[in-house]
């Protein structure tokens, strides 16, 4: 059921339910992060391997240290420059943190939400929300409650509807090696504005199966229809010309494309904010479509353009 009641929502919750709420990145599956049973509902719905940690959601920073201990002071200027908003920290978990939360490493990736719904419930809870996107594991990440309802049908009482979501992709996360700040996965907090607040930070670069946060594994964020990221969409055309072609673009149209082709444009001025905030609604509606493969621009690879290259890059099967 899709609803804008934020009590039933809370209701559910503290009965150790399951609840997707808006986030201003992407829908999250919520539970009581405290609570081991809402914990396996969240992967068991989603099918994720537990391997793979989920995130925190709290209501404010004050409730920082009831969740993480050891925090470096870097940890607390990211905190007070992007929070609320779409910046995770992974810090060393306070010992009641389960295991099933942070997939048995001793760090926990938190942070605070700047979406008004979410906020509003997070501040009639006592316990922090343990927020994994509200897809299945692997799939295109949702920005809308119909994305979710499309997904979880069957098998999810609640949708709290918040509207489409203002980041449209997953938070930045940043971690920490020997206190010195490290980027594990690029996200909506583009890594220039946090170098501005804290300076150089180091890219963490190593494919890991067990991966040190979420969102890391190299196959991500996909659609079911094959998917290419190319950088020249007019040559890749002719080398599917057996096949019905769908079409995610940056800024413009392919002209050289022919009628029958599905084209999503992402932002017609070049606005990269536009592009985020359009990018997995966008991929969804091509996966629907009668389309036979997906090719997909490389935006330019600055500012928030890293980051959205970095989902289109786990979205394909080959680059």
């Amino acid at each position: 059921m899709i609803t804008k009641n934020i009590a039933l929502a809370r209701d559910v919750l503290v009965q150790d339910g399951i609840v997707a709420i808006p986030t201003e990145t992407v829908y999250g599956l919520a539970g009581n992060a405290y609570s081991e049973t809402a914990v396996k509902q969240i992967f068991g719905l989603k099918k994720r391997p537990f391997f793979n940690p989920l995130i925190l959601h709290i209501k404010s920073m004050e409730c920082l240290h009831s969740v993480a201990r050891e925090i470096p002071e870097a940890a607390f200027k990211l905190a007070s420059s992007f929070w609320p908003g779409a910046l995770t920290l992974v810090l060393k978990k306070q010992a009641h943190i389960s295991d099933l939360v942070t997939s048995g490493m001793d760090t926990v990736a938190v942070r605070v939400p700047n979406h008004p719904v979410a906020m509003k419930l997070l501040e009639q809870l006592d316990f922090p929300l343990a927020a994994p996107s509200a897809n299945p594991f692997g799939s295109i990440s949702p920005t809308t409650a119909q994305h979710v309802h499309h997904y979880f049908e069957e098998t999810l009482s609640i949708v709290l509807d918040g509207g489409a979501c203002e980041k449209g992709i997953e938070s930045t996360i940043i971690g920490f090696e020997n206190d010195e700040p490290v980027l594990y996965r690029h996200g909506a907090v583009s890594i220039e504005e946090i170098e501005m607040v804290i300076g150089k930070i180091k890219i963490f670069t190593e494919k890991a199966d067990k991966p040190n946060a979420p969102g890391m594994l190299s196959r991500h964020y996909a659609p079911n229809t094959e998917t290419h990221l190319v950088t020249n969409i007019s040559e890749s055309i002719h080398s599917f010309s057996d096949k019905k072609i769908g079409l995610l673009l940056f800024k413009e149209k392919n002209s050289d494309s022919q009628d029958c082709l599905f084209q999503e444009v992402l932002s017609t001025t070049g606005d990269f904010d536009e592009a985020a905030r359009n990018v997995y609604a966008a991929l969804h509606r091509l996966d629907l479509s009668d389309v036979d493969v997906i090719l997909v621009e490389k935006l330019p690879d600055i500012g928030i353009g890293k980051s959205i290259n970095d989902r289109l890059k786990r979205a394909v099967n080959k680059e």
